[in-house]
């Protein structure tokens, strides 16, 4: 089976197009799947399609763990968006992936893919599973299960409850990693849980997902400090999890915590972090700042934690509380070949959305 396949590309700052082309034979080895639900990550895809991502002023040495202003950078067009994928296999030339299987994917916005299990992960999902909700599984959903692996390594744990369990737990970023964080944290037995962030409809989303909401005022750490006593001179949340790419939000969630706390940061800040003072709460509480990227996870825990097994943790959410996030968390579902007018509208700030998927007509 071939035909042509569309696939959402960025030709300049501020345009997006569908762009067609010739589907490739199926190579042994490999599976054809074609796109039910494509998820969209607005925070990381708008640096593409603005052209402010790091990428394009300085090459990644992946080997040295550096931006190298002396390596080839991103140009435009940028061929490829997105890594929320739900699709339907319609053809297998591989017996680790089965026809008809609905499985998820990290392979950008396109109608088709051709996977390849050996290199690629791909996760099956259950039957009882509402299918757009697959778009957090495979990558979306890692990484806020990574972010309490970070928390639970912090101290000294290697399971997701460690670093929530009977804590105070502040998210500042009511977005869907965010939301999802803080769900996580809720089910994994946090004594409390609070979102902080400005916009009305987050802290609504926050509030149907069973956490606590509170605007990001100027006085959201004093009165969290406040209302969280632990000691004389011992006030604040145990740990915060940072999940909004601001330099603000860091400085906030650096003074929500208590002395000797840790902000477990899954922001990407394309901005730079100017307004964070590190000559006030973090050096005066004895503060410390750990980035949980997806790229790995906490150092020694590589033997029992994988992407395979984040998903895992991913799905066990959603059987629990998928209904929620699909009524709270997933704002917009729109038609593949609307994805043009809906970035320009998210770009131009005319339009906000918590979680969003394109979803593929059937041919």
């Amino acid at each position: 089976m071939s035909g042509t396949v569309r696939t959402l590309v960025v030709p300049r700052p501020g345009a997006l197009e569908v762009v067609e082309s010739p589907e490739p034979p199926l190579a042994e080895g490999c599976f054809r799947a074609e796109t039910v639900f494509s998820g969209l990550s607005a925070g990381t895809e708008l640096t593409w399609y603005r052209g402010t991502s790091p990428y394009f002023t300085a090459g990644w040495d992946a080997e040295l763990g550096m931006f190298d202003p002396d390596l080839p950078a991103q140009r435009f067009p940028v061929q490829r968006l997105g890594y929320m994928e739900v699709a339907r296999v319609t053809d297998t030339r591989t017996r680790a992936v089965t026809e008809g299987a609905l499985v998820a994917m990290a392979y950008g916005h396109s109608t088709v893919v051709h996977g390849d299990p050996v290199t690629q992960h791909v996760v099956p999902l259950p039957g009882g599973l509402d299918p757009v909700l697959g778009i957090y599984v495979a990558h979306l959903g890692p990484i806020c299960a990574n972010g309490l692996l970070h928390a639970a390594a912090d101290v000294g744990g290697a399971e997701l409850d460690a670093g929530v369990r009977g804590r105070l737990v502040v998210v500042t970023g009511g977005g869907a990693i965010g939301l999802l964080v803080g769900l996580l944290a809720r089910a994994h037995a946090a004594a409390e849980v609070v979102v902080v962030d400005a916009t009305p409809q987050r802290r609504a989303a926050a509030v149907g997902l069973g956490l606590q909401a509170v605007d990001d005022t100027p006085d959201v750490a004093r009165e969290l400090k406040t209302r969280w006593r632990h000691a004389p001179a011992d006030h604040g949340a145990d740990v915060v999890f940072q999940c909004r790419g601001q330099a603000s939000a860091l400085a906030t969630a650096l003074r929500c915590l208590r002395p000797q706390g840790t902000v477990v940061d899954l922001a990407f800040y394309t901005g730079g972090a100017d307004r964070v003072a590190l000559g006030e709460e973090f050096h005066h509480n004895g503060l410390a700042v750990r980035s949980a990227q997806i790229g790995r996870v906490p150092r020694g825990l590589a033997a029992s934690w994988d992407r395979r097994r984040l998903s895992h943790e991913t799905l066990r959410l959603l059987a629990e509380h998928g209904r929620n996030v699909r009524e709270h968390l997933l704002t917009d579902i729109v038609a593949f070949d609307e994805a043009p007018s809906v970035f320009a509208e998210l770009s131009s700030r005319r339009r906000q959305v918590i979680s969003a998927a394109f979803e593929v007509a059937v041919a």
